[in-house]
């Protein structure tokens, strides 16, 4: 929870403000797609780095379950959620990293309670639709930069 509202409530809201604020051609049904550079790539990974390192003590002071894979999961979120607010088709890839993770975080508490069983079937579910949206976002690009030749 804390880092659904720490991290990725606050970082959705800023995407949102990103997409709304860079329609493509003016059409508000399309974003643009975005480039990074490579200083904006460097920013990024320094940035994660020290969310990782901030949300590693958060999870352990918890006492959190698989205390390195969780931390892990917060790394792939929060650069998805960067990626996403810098409108870069990669996000999904980094969604897509995640849900690996998650998945492997429901199956080993699967083992513990097969219950858990349909939390990972979701997350392969995510996982799917990730590697879907990338696929579109990669077509996306290509057709702006088409157009805009």
């Amino acid at each position: 929870m804390v880092t659904y509202l720490g991290m990725t409530m606050p970082m959705a809201l800023f995407a949102l403000i990103s997409w709304l604020r860079h329609p493509y051609k003016g059409r508000k049904s399309e974003v643009e797609v975005n480039r990074l550079k490579r200083t904006e790539i460097i920013f990024m990974i320094i940035l994660t780095a020290v969310v990782t390192a901030i949300f590693f003590f958060i999870l352990r002071y918890f006492d959190t379950a698989y205390l390195i894979p969780s931390t892990l999961s917060v790394t792939t979120s929060f650069i998805a959620v960067y990626l996403t607010i810098r409108r870069s088709p990669y996000f999904a890839v980094a969604y897509a990293a995640n849900d690996i993770v998650l998945i492997v975080l429901w199956m080993l508490a699967s083992i513990s309670d097969i219950r858990y069983i349909s939390v990972t079937v979701c997350f392969a579910a995510f996982l799917i639709n990730d590697i879907y949206g990338f696929v579109n976002w990669k077509s996306m690009e290509r057709r702006q930069k088409h157009n805009s030749e």
